[in-house]
């Protein structure tokens, strides 16, 4: 029914012949596409080799095979992710004629790469803290690698569905209802409660969740804003009109919309490649703990600060504690339940993070450095890491924070935090250029059943240069701004909506069967990300269980 209404809309645009969408490919380019993806993966594998060799940690051929295929379907989703969210930025110059369908994808192909190289990481880390702490600290377990393969492939698989049938759907919202279907399942199977849901930080949930929904509503209402605005400043006729056929627009609108192109390419690949980033790090965590569960490349000297921040925060929270004693362990132990069950307030939780900290401080004190850590400790001081740092962060954003700590200790807490992210999340170059081909190659290919929907099936008249400048301002402005505060956006759902509301500001109607099936969309994909994640979760877990004894 749906895929009907897609392949016939309302009012259909006779466009594919204007925009040359069936040009044919030269064996050429097909020859330095390929290069590029198979140079992409080996240089993937090679950097781990690399890396792992450097620090003396060698890993079993099955181990090897283990991450490669992981590493796989993580760049698959990114590539998946590019083909599928390319529209966003290319169909505005390919309807409007700034730029030939073949030119425009490789152009936006280019930007996608530059911004994921450009990111600063912040997108990766906020998409993993949705992720129950458990799995998160047990990553290189059965079940840590069934998460990671239950909400990758059901990202690829539901993103693969909506592009089948020329649906513009979200891939952040597609990985976020993927997070959410695995930390559902592993709370059920864990036997926890709260129906399931006490394993997610749904603090940061709900933080993401509003970004997501309030995308269509800024994209619609900005480049409807806009656009008005525009018709009232620059009365110029030729941006409100139509472009005529096989006819580029002229040199001022040309440039206009080409650059609101790349800005979106750009934007794009900075917050959607992201995403991508901070589930191979959970990869490569799990399978090779040594090389990267701890930034081995911070240098020596920065350990004496490390440690006096630990020491002074400790001494903080013993005197909130009133002096209690814990051991390690029970430290450990109390955190992990404090996060999970997002209360961080107390005398025991005060303590634990003083006893944490200290441990900390004196273990990467003797050490000397990150990188001396020894192999087999790597994973638990990343961990202790891990534990103090979000746990200190809950405390640090409650609205009663200003009440139990002074300014002096917060700004002491927030500098120390810094240091445990530095220490814990990082991206290795290799990684950011790994995503960026995947990403920037997606681009390239099966971009044609979007961009359509986009050009074709939104508006009931053709796209005028106005309606594409609006469109992509927005988009550009709003996801570039999300990056900044390290929140992942929908580019499909600002976009979309942005010509959706451009569209009304011009005068023209809507085809309501590609508004309603979009909006079907967007309303489904995280009940069925979730339930398609949930049940691989399931059942690769069983099947470990059962198969691996």
């Amino acid at each position: 029914m749906a895929t009907h209404a897609i392949a016939a809309p309302e009012s259909p645009i006779d466009a594919p012949e204007r925009t040359g969408f069936d040009r044919p490919i030269s064996p050429t380019a097909r020859l330095l596409f390929l290069a590029a993806l198979i140079g992409g993966l080996g240089y993937a594998g090679f950097s781990v080799f690399v890396d792992t060799r450097q620090v003396g940690e060698s890993l079993a051929l099955g181990v090897f095979a283990f991450l490669g295929l992981a590493l796989l379907i993580a760049l698959g989703f990114e590539f998946v992710n590019g083909f599928h969210d390319t529209a966003n930025a290319v169909a505005t110059v390919i309807y409007t004629n700034s730029m030939p369908a073949h030119l425009a994808v490789v152009w936006s192909g280019c930007f996608n790469f530059l911004g994921v190289m450009l990111s600063s990481g912040a997108v990766a880390y906020s998409i993993i803290t949705l992720l129950p702490v458990d799995l998160i600290l047990n990553v290189g377990s059965a079940g840590g690698f069934a998460m990671i393969f239950s909400l990758l492939l059901a990202a690829v698989l539901w993103n693969l569905a909506t592009w089948y049938v020329g649906l513009p759907n979200s891939s952040s919202h597609t990985l976020i209802g993927s997070i959410l279907g695995v930390g559902v399942a592993n709370q059920l199977l864990s036997g926890g409660g709260a129906g399931g849901t006490s394993g997610l930080d749904w603090a940061q949930v709900q933080k993401v969740m509003t970004g997501l929904w309030m995308a269509p509503l800024i994209g619609f209402a900005a480049a409807l804003i806009l656009l008005f605005v525009m018709r009232r400043v620059v009365r110029n006729p030729t941006l409100y009109t139509p472009p005529v056929e096989g006819s580029p627009p002229p040199r001022g609108i040309r440039a206009l919309l080409i650059f609101t192109c790349t800005a979106v390419s750009f934007a794009h690949g900075g917050n959607d490649g992201q995403k991508g980033m901070g589930l191979i790090m959970l990869i490569l965590i799990g399978c090779a703990p040594t090389a990267y569960a701890l930034n081995r490349t911070l240098p020596g000297d920065a350990t004496p600060a490390f440690v006096a921040a630990a020491t002074s925060v400790a001494g903080t929270f013993d005197t909130k504690s009133g002096g209690m004693n814990m051991a390690p362990t029970e430290a450990r132990v109390m955190l992990t339940a404090a996060l999970k069950a997002k209360k961080v307030e107390g005398a025991q939780v005060y303590g634990a993070v003083e006893t944490v900290s200290r441990d900390l401080a004196a273990r990467v004190g003797s050490y000397g450095a990150l990188s001396n850590v020894p192999a087999g400790v790597a994973s638990n001081v990343r961990n202790d890491m891990y534990l103090v740092l979000d746990t200190t962060k809950l405390m640090t954003k409650d609205k009663d924070a200003a009440k139990r700590f002074t300014a002096p200790e917060l700004k002491a807490i927030g500098d120390y935090q810094g240091m445990l992210e530095t220490g814990t999340r990082f991206i290795p170059l290799w990684v950011k250029i790994s995503v960026a081909i995947a990403l920037g190659l997606g681009t390239m290919v099966g971009w044609k059943r979007i961009v359509v929907t986009v050009g074709e099936k939104i508006g009931k008249s053709h796209m005028t240069y106005g309606m594409g400048a609006a469109a992509e301002i927005v988009a550009a402005s709003v996801i570039l701004l999300a990056e900044r505060f390290g929140l992942p956006v929908s580019t499909t759902h600002i976009l979309t909506s942005g010509v959706a509301g451009a569209s009304v500001a011009n005068g023209q109607g809507l085809q309501m069967r590609t508004i309603r099936n979009m909006a079907l969309a967007w309303v489904m994909t995280l009940p069925a990300a979730m339930l398609l994640s949930g049940g691989l979760y399931c059942g690769l877990l069983t099947a470990v269980r059962v198969y691996g004894g």
